[in-house]
């Protein structure tokens, strides 16, 4: 990632990896599911001119480990308590993609207290309903195999345990999403993987909720439109 090497934080049984790039206020950076912080190689140069990012990999993810108790949102919630304890950072901007968004409404939810501002990237509260079938289904047949090898194979049970994220409830619903106070950006794109409905819902509990929709957009707009997602993201931090 950029030729930076990880630091890491001891986080329970596991070490949990980071990235820490910038000057300036913090800003969270939250990968997807089955994926590392190189997710963000196109936003943290351009981010890294108004703050400081910190790009957490998630636990079981990239340079992180898995420990030895399987993986949950509230787990690695409390894994990223430590990381901004550890480096003293008792307020920050967050910005979570896919199951990253969905671990930065679990902390929110949890420790409101350490969040400013709040960009949910293609988040999502509810699987079944939330998740378009195209995506759902190659989740779920995925799961059932690699729960099946699980008792033969560590590769096949780590896989079991990071698609475990995407079929499992993680606790939150959208009533919960009401005590998200601060202020909130959701940005989708116009043929997501996640259902509109569920943005809208989501967006409908949310207090102080912006929804930016990126036309012609699929799950990966960040990657894929990078300096309309960095202008975007950068407009809402800065309150333009």
């Amino acid at each position: 990632m950029f030729g930076y090497e990880p630091e890491f934080v001891v986080c329970g049984d596991a070490r949990i990896a980071y990235y820490d790039v910038g000057r300036g206020k913090p800003l969270v950076l939250l990968h997807g599911n089955g994926e590392d912080s190189s997710y963000w190689n196109a936003q943290i140069p351009e981010l890294t001119r108004f703050y400081r990012v910190i790009a957490v990999d998630s636990r079981g993810h990239g340079a992180s480990g898995s420990g030895g108790h399987g993986l949950s949102f509230e787990m690695m919630a409390e894994d990223l308590k430590t990381v901004l304890d550890t480096l003293g950072v008792k307020k920050a901007h967050f910005l979570g993609f896919s199951d990253g968004g969905n671990l930065a409404i679990k902390f929110a939810l949890t420790h409101p207290e350490y969040i400013d501002k709040l960009i949910l990237n293609a988040a999502n509260v509810e699987m079944f309903s939330g998740v378009k079938p195209q995506v759902q289904l190659p989740v779920m047949a995925g799961y059932g195999v690699a729960a099946a090898l699980s008792r033969f194979s560590k590769k096949a049970a780590r896989r079991r345990d990071v698609l475990g994220l995407m079929v499992h409830p993680y606790g939150v619903t959208m009533n919960d999403l009401e005590r998200l106070t601060m202020p909130t950006l959701i940005i989708v794109g116009e043929h997501d993987s996640i259902r509109e409905k569920q943005t809208k819902e989501m967006a409908s509990h949310i207090p102080h909720c912006e929804v930016e929709v990126f036309r012609d957009g699929d799950h990966f707009v960040a990657a894929k439109q990078p300096s309309r997602f960095n202008r975007t993201v950068i407009e809402f931090l800065l309150g333009r």
